[in-house]
């Protein structure tokens, strides 16, 4: 049954992204965000060319974040209309277009109608969400027939025989923080083609992207500011301290970095056209 699976209980925290630790009105957040998709945006996109997007279509982007994946929509693949959609937008002030819809919502909002739409793509919003077995039959009720959903979301493959670098510790604190404060749970994203099998897509497959982490590299950056911005919740797990945030902050703009970080799963299918 849609929405049933045991893997879809719901994670610690109230599943909102940015609550104490990322505010969208932060000095340099949409800077942060912006390296993130400069790191993801070229898979992504080249997936969701593969998937068919192009003029036409009506796409729906989920945590539309900055906009570059909705531009990307717009400018490159010409579709004929994108809805924008995330719990804040001011960070699409700047995305005038005729073809634009922007809508300020919450996606866990049950009473949410945005309509249908022959492609939705959503990335990394729904390890952040409670309930997000529940959010991918959503999402997935909304395509027409026909119609394909694009998910991503973090993956971790952590170095066995790495468990003490301040590296490895950093990292595992920041999980645990978001988990503790905000609810995100990676575990259930390995199983995202599955959920996609039981919505009853056809089509289904998966593929997983880890981009280079080296010094200077976006994502690189991204990681730099993402600790530099949780500072006091990785030091409350009580994993690390000072000292090791400023030995792995450090790492990561060491000519020395060179990690399999923490890559991105992409799972697709398509609704059955009656």
């Amino acid at each position: 049954m849609k929405g049933s699976s045991p893997r879809s209980a719901p994670a610690a925290g109230d599943g909102r992204y940015g609550k104490d630790l990322f505010q969208p009105e932060q000095a340099r957040e949409a800077e942060r965000i912006d390296a993130g998709a400069a790191a993801y945006d070229p898979v992504t996109t080249r997936r969701l060319r593969a998937l068919g997007a192009g003029p036409g279509l009506r796409c729906l982007e989920v945590g539309a974040g900055t906009g570059t994946v909705a531009r990307w929509l717009l400018d490159e693949a010409g579709v004929s209309e994108v809805v924008a959609l995330d719990r804040d937008t001011g960070a699409l002030a700047h995305l005038a277009h005729p073809r634009l819809r922007v809508v300020t919502a919450d996606l866990t909002d049950e009473s949410l109608a945005p309509g249908t739409f022959d492609l939705i793509h959503a990335r990394f919003v729904l390890m952040h969400l409670p309930e997000r077995r529940r959010t991918v039959s959503q999402l997935a009720g909304w395509l027409k027939p026909g119609g394909r959903l694009l998910l991503g979301d973090a993956v971790e493959l952590p170095d066995a025989l790495d468990t003490s670098s301040a590296y490895r510790r950093t990292m595992d604190a920041m999980w645990e923080a978001l988990r503790t404060t905000i609810g995100t749970d990676i575990s259930s994203v390995p199983a995202y083609p599955h959920f996609l099998r039981e919505e009853g897509l056809a089509d289904v497959a998966a593929e997983l992207y880890c981009p280079p982490l080296v010094a200077g590299s976006p994502l690189a950056r991204f990681w730099t500011q993402t600790w530099e911005r949780m500072r006091p919740a990785l030091e409350a797990t009580g994993r690390v301290d000072a000292a090791v945030l400023d030995e792995s902050l450090a790492y990561l703009t060491s000519p020395r970095l060179a990690e399999l970080g923490p890559g991105m799963l992409m799972a697709w299918g398509q609704r059955r056209r009656r």
